[in-house]
């Protein structure tokens, strides 16, 4: 059952992705960067040669101050932003300008983020590769944090576009599942790489356009049959807009993330927005394009708000 027959996982084979899926020890003892080392030298060269036209797309959403994103149930925790304007003197050049200050708590559903591999526990209070959640104080985590990735990643990124396959964005009871994504690669001619970072496009800007705004809607996104996708090609990273469908008859209302995280060690980039990248992929016919992200370098951090690129 699952995955290669193309059924939806029960709750027993969800169990079992636990120690199925695991990566820990696959890259030592010591080690931060789970399925990111799957981003070899090799990799990350061939990424740069999929750059012909040297055309950037964006892929964050615009960050999520008052004044872009109201309070709402999506986005309780909007960032602050705090601009200071100092007037200049008249006929000094060296006078004049503005500054501001952002404070942001960017896990969520509004800001485009990189997940850590210490933003998620496993069982019995451990974090990926076996450690001690006990090494995450209120001041930082001691080990697991996005520090180490302050290097950036840069790999091949191939977009998935089963909203475009589907012919509409993904319903709350039909999440994306993982052979849907060798469906599109099949159609598109792709052939999924160890490294490639993941892009699942379930149709973000679509669905909420269609939502209240006064309450939480059943969520819509990619099902947890993807994880067997993601551990068979030996994906570097996943790339969602929707994250993923919440519940899924599971007992936990974030399935993949609660695999991918702390036993798989596949760091989940969320809350991206693929419509320009879309459009350049149907336009151009290319699904594959070099893809870079670049963390802030925080100590001890969870994660990062990120804008992640695709370089055609």
């Amino acid at each position: 059952m699952g995955y290669a027959e193309r059924t939806i996982p029960t709750q027993e084979e969800y169990a079992a992705y636990r120690q199925r899926l695991s990566n820990w020890g696959r890259w030592g003892a010591d080690d931060q960067f789970g399925t990111l080392n799957f981003i070899t030298p090799e990799v990350s060269r061939a990424a740069a040669a999929l750059v012909r036209d040297g055309r950037s797309v964006s892929c964050s959403r615009v960050f999520t101050t008052k004044a872009v994103m109201p309070n709402e149930f999506r986005n309780p925790n909007p960032a602050e932003m705090v601009v200071t304007v100092r007037p200049g003197v008249p006929g000094d050049p060296a006078s004049g300008g503005a500054v501001d200050q952002i404070t942001v708590s960017y896990h969520g559903l509004a800001t485009t983020h990189l997940d850590a591999l210490c933003h998620v526990f496993a069982l019995d209070h451990q974090i990926y590769n076996g450690r001690s959640a006990d090494t995450i104080h209120e001041d930082g985590a001691e080990t697991n944090s996005i520090e180490p990735w302050r290097d950036g990643i840069v790999t091949r990124g191939v977009l998935y576009d089963i909203a475009l396959m589907r012919g509409t964005h993904v319903e709350a009871n039909a999440p994306v599942q993982g052979w849907e994504l060798d469906d599109f690669a099949a159609q598109h001619g792709i052939t999924p790489r160890a490294g490639d970072a993941v892009l699942v496009r379930s149709g973000s800007e679509a669905f909420w356009a269609t939502q209240p705004t006064d309450h939480m809607p059943p969520r819509p996104g990619v099902g947890v049959s993807t994880l067997e996708f993601l551990h068979k090609t030996d994906a570097a990273l996943l790339v969602w807009d929707l994250m993923e469908s919440a519940g899924q008859g599971l007992d936990n209302p974030t399935p993949v993330h609660r695999i991918a995280i702390p036993y798989m060690g596949l760091p989940l980039l969320d809350n991206s927005d693929f419509e320009r990248v879309s459009e350049v992929c149907a336009s151009t016919g290319r699904y594959e394009f070099m893809f870079t992200v670049a963390p802030l370098v925080v100590h001890g951090g969870t994660g990062s708000p990120v804008n992640p690129l695709a370089t055609f």
